[in-house]
Parts: C-alpha cells; sequence; structure tokens
C-alpha cells in the first residue's frame, strides 16, 4: 500500500512537471518582462531581452489588446481602403515583408508566438499587416493612382528651446489625432530594453512595435515625436517600410544625426511626416520634413518647431502634395497659425505645465474665438458643424485622442506625462454620437465612449 502511495505521488509530480513545462507562464522568455496594473486607462508593459524574446513577451502579456486591436484596425482599413483583409495580408507579404531586417522578423515572429501561446490564432501576415496600417493606404492609392492618403489632421506637436522656454532646456509635447475608435487603443506604455541599442519608453498600441503616433524618449536623452504631412501622395514599393525605420530610429539614434540617417535609409515614402527631435545632452531640436523626394532638415539650439500636419518646403508642396498653404479655413494652417501666437506669446515661459496647456488648446484661429473643431489644437472633428469634410463624413468620429509632454530633466529620466482621451475634459460619448449618424453604423462594435483621463507620470523602471 505504502509503495502504491509512493509510486502514485512519484506518477503525479511526474504528471505537475509535464503541466508545468507546457505552461507558456513558466516559458523563459517571459522572466524579465512585466505588466503593471491599469493606471488611468494607460498600460505599461516592460520588455527585455533579444528581438525573439521581446516580441514574445508583446503578444503574450498584451494578447487580448492585441487582438481587440486587430479587430477594430482590420474594420476601420477594410472601410476605408473598400478591400477585404487578405488584400492587406498579401500586400504585408509581398511588399512589407522581404524589406523587414532580421532584427524586427524576429520581433514580429515572436509577438505571434506569444500571441498564439495565448490562444489567439493570428499569423505572421496579420502581425506586419496590423504594423503596417498606417503606410498601407500611401500604398493602395500609390498602386491605383488614386488619390492623396487621408491624413489631413493628424496630431499637432511642437518642440522648443534656449530663449523660448523657461529653463533655456528643451521641452516637447504632441498629441495623436486619429479615428476614436482606434484613438482609444493607444493606451500602451512600451518600456523596452533591448539586447542591441538604447532603452526606449514610448506610447503606442498594442502589437505594433513603433510608436505608431510617434512619441518617445531614449536612454541617451533623444526624444522624438511627428505629425503626418497633409495631402501627400507617393510610395516606393522597394523601400523599407516606416513602421521598420520608426522603430530603428527610436532604438538606435545617438543624435539628430543618426535619427535622421535612420528615417532617410531605404525611405519607402509611407506615413509621410515632419518629426520633431529634441537631443537632451547636446539641447538641440530639429524638424525632419521626410517626403519621398524631399527632404529638409534643420536645426536650432534657440528656436522652436511646431506640427499640425501642414508641409513646409515649396518643393515637397508642389510635387509631393495637393495641399494649399494659404488656405487660412483649412485645418492644418489654422492649427500652424495658433502655434506661432502661442510660441511668441509662452516665449521664455514654454515648460511642461505650458505645453499640457497647448495640446488642450481650443482657440480657432480662422473664427477668431474658442470652438473646438479640426481647426484647433485640441481637436474635435466630430463636434465641427462643418464636418471636416474628409475625415468626419467619411471616416467617422475623430481628433485628438491622447497627449504626450516632457523636458530635458525628464527625457534624462526616461520620463514623459501622458493622458488619455482629450486632454482638455471633454469627453466622446458613441452612442448618442452613433443615433445622430447613421452612415457610422458600420463602426458600432469598435466605437466606445472615450473619457477623458487625468495626466499621468510614466517613467522607465
Amino acid at each position: 500500500m505504502r509503495r502504491t502511495s509512493v509510486l502514485v505521488s512519484v506518477l503525479l509530480l511526474g504528471l505537475a512537471a509535464a503541466l508545468i513545462s507546457r505552461d507558456p507562464q513558466a516559458d523563459a522568455r517571459l522572466k524579465k518582462a512585466w505588466r503593471a496594473p491599469e493606471q488611468n486607462g494607460w498600460i505599461m508593459a516592460h520588455l527585455e531581452g533579444s528581438p525573439g524574446q521581446i516580441g514574445f513577451q508583446h503578444g503574450y502579456l498584451l494578447a487580448p489588446e492585441i487582438k481587440d486591436t486587430f479587430r477594430d484596425v482590420s474594420t476601420e482599413a477594410a472601410h476605408d481602403e473598400k478591400r477585404d483583409w487578405e488584400f492587406f495580408r498579401q500586400t504585408a507579404r509581398e511588399v512589407f515583408w522581404p524589406r523587414v531586417e532580421q532584427e524586427y522578423r524576429d520581433e514580429l515572429t515572436g509577438i505571434v508566438e506569444g500571441l498564439n501561446a495565448r490562444n489567439v490564432k493570428l499569423d505572421i501576415w496579420d502581425v506586419v499587416a496590423l504594423n503596417a496600417w498606417l503606410e498601407q493606404s500611401y500604398y493602395d492609392r500609390t498602386l491605383n493612382g488614386g488619390e492623396p492618403a487621408a491624413t489631413a489632421e493628424h496630431c499637432s506637436a511642437f518642440v522648443a528651446t534656449g530663449s523660448y522656454t523657461s529653463g533655456g532646456r528643451i521641452v516637447i509635447g504632441h498629441n495623436n489625432w486619429t479615428s476614436y475608435s482606434s484613438g482609444e487603443r493607444w493606451n500602451v506604455i512600451f518600456d523596452i530594453a533591448p539586447a542591441r541599442g538604447n532603452r526606449i519608453l514610448m506610447d503606442g498600441m498594442a502589437g505594433l512595435i513603433q510608436s505608431g503616433d510617434d512619441f518617445g524618449v531614449n536612454s541617451v536623452g533623444i526624444v522624438i515625436t511627428e505629425t503626418t504631412i497633409g495631402g501627400f501622395k507617393g510610395f516606393d514599393p522597394s523601400g523599407v517600410p516606416e513602421f521598420v525605420r520608426a522603430r530603428k530610429a527610436m532604438q538606435y539614434a545617438n543624435s539628430i544625426d543618426d535619427f535622421a540617417r535612420i528615417m532617410k535609409d531605404g525611405n519607402n515614402g509611407g506615413y509621410a511626416n515632419t518629426w520633431l527631435v529634441a537631443d537632451s545632452r547636446k539641447n538641440e531640436i530639429a524638424s525632419l520634413e521626410l517626403g519621398l523626394k524631399n527632404v529638409t532638415l534643420r536645426r536650432t539650439s534657440d528656436g522652436f518647431f511646431v506640427g499640425s500636419n501642414f508641409p513646409a518646403d515649396p518643393k515637397l508642396i508642389a510635387e509631393e502634395t495637393n495641399f494649399d498653404p494659404a488656405d487660412r479655413a483649412r485645418g492644418e494652417n489654422a492649427r500652424h497659425e495658433r502655434w506661432l501666437a502661442l510660441m511668441e506669446q509662452y516665449k521664455g515661459k514654454i515648460d511642461v505645465a505650458a505645453g499640457r496647456e497647448f495640446l488642450a488648446d481650443h482657440f480657432d484661429s480662422f473664427e477668431g474665438r474658442n470652438d473646438p473643431d479640426e481647426r484647433t489644437l485640441c481637436g474635435h472633428i466630430d463636434l465641427s458643424p462643418r464636418g471636416s469634410g474628409a475625415w468626419q463624413s467619411a471616416y467617422g468620429p475623430a481628433g485628438a485622442v491622447q497627449s504626450k509632454v516632457t523636458d530635458a530633466a525628464g527625457a534624462m529620466k526616461m520620463s514623459f506625462m501622458a493622458a488619455l482621451g482629450h486632454s482638455c475634459g471633454v469627453g466622446f460619448k458613441a452612442a448618442p454620437h452613433l443615433a445622430k449618424y447613421p452612415d457610422f453604423a458600420w463602426m458600432k462594435d469598435i466605437l466606445h465612449d472615450m473619457d477623458s483621463r487625468p495626466w499621468t507620470a510614466f517613467t522607465a523602471k
């Protein structure tokens, strides 16, 4: 009897060991990773190790959010581009993947493995297409000779230093403009410690290896953000995907020159942006206007750069956009005008607190009054009686969905402040909006309420 009980115990221990060995939570790749409890709507995830380890940790720890993000993005993309998801998978396989370098292939593959370990059945082409989502429309419209990609309103941002800031050192801020359905899912703070390159603290969406709306700081004090170039058209299918270059620049840039070189190397024109960059150690800032044919880098140690989707270089405007810089009623130009006024009004006083005020600003410079709409730095396209023409009528409720700001002291500690929803405090309710605009019924399963959340500080742990 005693021998039998010993044998049973041994068998049970063996079975338990076998079960543990198959438990994904016991996977050695998860040893250095963690996910913090949600804080004011934000999810903070620490990823560390080799590219494959970082990818597995990402897929495993954020599996529910990736599944939800994939549902939203695949629904929006199919509607906006009038394509089924298989077209995006095919483009991921034939256009983007062949030009993804091995480090990021390993990370993307790791995401799939982490997802599958949590029983989320997405494959590598789904994950690559998700990462290429923001530049897909550039390829599609160039391929078919269509109109420029619908990027007329995609973020407001500033960077300042020297005599423009209260302490003479850099201050930088950004709010992300996108559809409310995708924007509410831009709620991850990634703390990435890769085996090679610099550590990164950046905001992002679950499933993306890059920030996407592109706000982040690395461990040598380089801070990066951007706003898209309005009315841009152009794509080189033989180039390196923008999502690869953006992540690589965040990880490997040790200077403004490094950043510009990485972003220009293999430039495919996808998700064309004006990038604002700050070097906290040298107290230098820069603006990289990255078209496909025309690229301009400006830099200073005493001044500012702003972004609100307006192209600046006349040659780029003429050759690569349908943008009218003289149209003051256009949202990008009205916000540009407001940025210039604020920079002069706050000269010598710009700090993190002022940056938070800027990103919540409701002054419409065309109307000359406070009126939250598509022409204000805190964008409320859903509140505009004009409907913003291009976006509200075609793509549904959209505008500013979250904000971030930091200064040199914060950057050197790998720290920034972030707020989900409109930082002005105005929330969005999905049900009444859908009732008022029945044409957006296709969004009912992905569009949720978007509350305004308080500012929260995040620091690499």
